[in-house]
């Protein structure tokens, strides 16, 4: 069985969770999906950032009302097992777990328990940091010692 970690940071919508599933035809896929809540003011920055540059003016103004921090814990949680009942639900088989603190630390011990074969990342576009290289894809290649997917999730 092929077994991919998938980090993801909203809840997969069915075209995620077909294009996961799908990825490696017919072979049967375990995923561990790790679920990362919103972050703190400073990641608030950098979304805004993101939202103007997509020309998505209307998400700038709504950034201040998302749940940051410890409050965005329970979101990330529904979110999670939504995912979950999701990837199960397409008959793969999937457990996960909502990150608390250092992401690419848990990934990397998770890839390393679970003799993981490769991570996905599933994120929306994050250009600031991309063009600085310090989003998850970027930094998880030189951490995690498998091959590192990053995947733009799709909206609902």
């Amino acid at each position: 069985m092929f077994t991919s970690v998938l980090m993801i940071e909203k809840p997969l919508t069915p075209v995620d969770v077909e294009f996961v599933t799908t990825l490696h035809g017919d072979e049967t896929v375990s995923f561990v999906v790790l679920m990362q809540p919103r972050g703190d003011q400073a990641d608030r920055l950098l979304r805004s950032i993101d939202d103007v540059a997509l020309g998505e003016l209307d998400e700038v103004a709504r950034e201040g009302d998302e749940p940051e921090g410890e409050d965005a814990r329970v979101p990330a949680e529904r979110a999670l097992a939504e995912s979950l009942a999701s990837l199960r639900a397409s008959g793969s088989e999937a457990v996960g777990q909502v990150v608390e603190d250092h992401p690419l630390e848990l990934l990397k011990s998770v890839v390393t328990e679970t003799g993981a074969d490769e991570v996905i990342v599933l994120t929306a576009p994050h250009y600031v940091e991309e063009f600085f290289h310090r989003d998850w894809a970027s930094r998880a290649r030189h951490k995690v010692g498998v091959p590192v997917l990053k995947l733009f999730s799709h909206n609902e």
